[in-house]
């Protein structure tokens, strides 16, 4: 009888490398896919792209999103170089995730996702769950080419969130709570509002003088905004 015992299961599956699904073509759309078509990947890359964020707060902001399946992707996002994981020093002693350079180049993409979705969101359904902050990518596109770039701190009935408009540096969150201290200018406005400046139907100037979006502040940019 051999002496020689049989590993678990569990231990196996950990040592063997895990060979992800993919299409098999060689094609950049469907390479692309192979790393960010599975359900919740793109969505998950959207609540980064507000800066590192602990595994509690992405599944809070998920809504429908089992622990096993959000932690899959967030290993599978590893694996391809999409995202990263690091601890947090004292007195925070967490783990947070956050994007690569790699995984950040999805911005304009989820932006084009969220202009081309627009036209879906006409009727709110029952089931519908909602955050204030995922209506930041489809307001970013109406704050695009402004001349003063700042932070624009931005009221919803649903909360608030923060966003950066005029561009974005390299690795800096583009909108999220973390850029709070540092707001220049403040617009309130509604989500049908929003979504009409999404759809491309409004612009921010009519918007602010039509009084569909209260605009204050002092700064450069808050001027602008007012269109002064």
């Amino acid at each position: 009888m051999s002496r020689l015992r049989r590993m678990p299961r569990q231990q196996q599956s950990a040592t063997r490398p895990v060979r992800r699904r993919s299409y098999d073509q060689f094609c950049a759309t469907a390479r692309a896919l192979d790393s960010v078509g599975d359900r919740w990947t793109l969505l998950i890359v959207r609540e980064l792209l507000a800066g590192p964020r602990r595994y509690t707060d992405l599944h809070a902001d998920l809504p429908g999103v089992s622990t096993d399946v959000l932690a899959s992707r967030l290993r599978d996002m590893e694996q391809s170089g999409l995202a990263t994981r690091r601890r947090l020093p004292p007195p925070a002693a967490a783990s947070v995730y956050e994007l690569t350079a790699r995984g950040r180049d999805l911005m304009p993409v989820l932006a084009a996702l969220a202009e081309w979705g627009a036209p879906a969101l006409a009727e709110r359904r029952a089931t519908d769950a909602v955050r204030a902050h995922w209506f930041a990518l489809p307001l970013l596109r109406a704050l695009d080419g402004l001349t003063h770039p700042g932070i624009v701190e931005v009221h919803l009935d649903e909360g608030e969130f923060h966003v950066r408009a005029g561009g974005a540096q390299d690795g800096a969150a583009v909108y999220g709570d973390g850029l709070a201290a540092r707001a220049d200018a403040r617009v309130a406005l509604d989500i049908e509002v929003c979504l009409e400046l999404a759809r491309g139907g409004l612009t921010l100037a009519e918007a602010v003088k039509d009084g569909r979006v209260e605009v204050s502040g002092d700064g450069p940019l808050a001027a602008e905004l007012r269109g002064e």
